[in-house]
């Protein structure tokens, strides 16, 4: 493992500077993207969907389950 190590740390070391893992944000509102999304979610019906498919997995799983 400790080798393993050594040679992650030694490939990172002598990355460029220009292919780091960093990115670049154009919009930072987070919270106003998570509550368009969650908008469209609903306004698409597919609240509904997944609403749906919890009944019936739940259903599903009581009446396949042992016990």
């Amino acid at each position: 493992m400790n080798y393993f190590s050594d040679l992650l740390s030694e490939l990172f070391w002598r990355l460029p500077v220009s292919s780091t893992l960093a990115q670049n944000v154009t919009d930072p509102d987070v919270l106003g993207q998570m509550q368009h999304g969650w908008n469209h979610f609903v306004k698409t019906g597919q609240i509904w969907a997944l609403l749906i498919g919890l009944v019936i997995g739940y259903m599903i799983r009581n009446l396949t389950s042992y016990g």
